[in-house]
């Protein structure tokens, strides 16, 4: 009876959406101040249950990842980057070929710690050099498709069909295509203390009276008031969570938001599903990239350490798994302003105290580059994504998820 019942309001959701009455909620929600978020009456399904956490964070703007893991054992790397190579004598060795940037000393730990797996070669056939549409791809996980849905929102869809408000958080300045679904709605936010509904003292009873449905209201409306209420209710969830934590652990100079999801797990959230990013491109570092480029891997690194010791003191680090993806890598050559071009294969990590630390996948060679002197992928990202998705939170039909067969890699347990 209960599937019968979902089922039903699921395709009255969809028929709302077809007709454009919820585009109109939309954009008045928007422009309040907030984004929704859909709320269900009916429990929560066994999905749900489970503790489990994916944090999903986005380095934009293509991070170079010969820099960040340096294969300092191969001359073909020094050859190709004779005033950009970091010399070995400087790298943060873990083996007898590679080792991390030098200020990347948190992820190093983590590494040691065997909390971290590096997944090598990422990447895509048809690889696009475009930021937006090669994010889109990854955002998708569906390359060169058009897809419209999110690999997330997917994810959500899949393995919480009951809709669990909260499911989805996105902070971030605008929600990302990663987390758009079919049937969950997202908590988008970016600063917790201005997220809410805004208005004059004056109107105040008028907009909280939104959330009341008069008596004659059809099922439409009754669905975007309801949307409405949920809404309200996360926002005030949210700034109480993050404006109530207090934490002595250190995320260095940039927390990258991770702070602000420590404070959500600290204050009990549903979300199971958490993605942000390091935003504004930042990773695109055409000139003079060796000052710029260590600096922003120093932010990265302190803060992703700084997330799990944070984890670590509030009980909650067996609960997180973090994906750490870029949309593409940089060329193999330094070019003649001291940066580096658009690219193509990367590394991926999986962090969490659930992860079998180590090396998946091949790295590629540096020395058979493809035909515009690039490196040449040898796993497809999707490989993660599934590896994420039934490794770490269980659920096992991925084909369809993610538009193909995809082998996991053996992170997990």
């Amino acid at each position: 009876m209960k599937q019968s019942i979902n089922k039903s309001y699921s395709q009255r959701r969809r028929n709302l959406l077809k007709a454009g009455g919820y585009g109109m909620a939309w954009g008045a929600v928007q422009a309040s101040g907030f984004s929704p978020l859909f709320s269900s009456a009916t429990a929560a399904s066994t999905a749900t249950d489970s503790n489990k956490i994916l944090v999903v964070l986005e380095l934009s703007g293509g991070n170079d990842g010969l820099n960040t893991l340096v294969p300092y054992g191969d001359d073909a790397y020094y050859r190709l980057r004779p005033k950009l190579g970091i010399r070995g004598n400087k790298v943060r060795k873990i083996n007898d070929t590679v080792g991390f940037n030098p200020d990347m000393a948190g992820l190093e730990r983590l590494y040691k710690d065997g909390m971290m797996a590096i997944v090598h070669g990422c990447g895509y056939a048809q690889p696009s050099f475009s930021h937006f549409t090669s994010m889109a791809y990854w955002h998708t996980a569906a390359p060169n498709s058009g897809e419209q849905l999110g690999w997330i929102g997917r994810l959500a869809d899949a393995i919480d069909p009951q809709v669990t408000p909260n499911y989805i958080v996105n902070i971030d300045e605008a929600q990302s295509l990663a987390v758009v679904a079919q049937d969950h709605v997202p908590v988008v936010f970016d600063d917790p203390q201005q997220f809410g509904r805004k208005g004059l003292f004056q109107g105040r009873a008028l907009l909280e009276g939104i959330n009341r449905p008069s008596r004659d209201a059809n099922d439409a409306q009754r669905y975007l008031l309801k949307l409405s209420r949920s809404a309200q209710q996360a926002s005030e969830r949210v700034r109480e969570a993050c404006g109530n934590y207090q934490t002595p652990v250190d995320y260095g100079i940039a927390a990258l938001d991770l702070r602000k999801i420590a404070a959500l797990i600290n204050a009990g959230m549903e979300t199971r599903l958490y993605y942000t990013s390091f935003r504004h491109n930042a990773f695109d570092t055409h000139v003079q990239q060796p000052n710029l480029h260590q600096r922003l891997l120093t932010y990265f690194s302190d803060a992703v350490a700084g997330f799990f010791a944070d984890l670590e003191r509030i009980g909650r680090a067996d609960d997180v798994v973090m994906l750490v993806f870029s949309e593409f890598g940089r060329r193999a050559a330094e070019n003649t302003n001291l940066g580096t071009d658009h690219g193509t294969a990367n590394h991926m990590y999986l962090i969490g105290h659930a992860v079998r630390g180590g090396h998946y996948g091949k790295p590629p060679s540096l020395t058979e580059l493809d035909e515009g002197g690039n490196l040449i992928y040898t796993t497809d990202f999707r490989r993660v994504y599934a590896t994420a998705i039934s490794g770490w939170l269980g659920y096992d039909n991925t084909e369809p998820l993610l538009r193909g067969k995809f082998e996991p890699f053996p992170v997990f347990g």
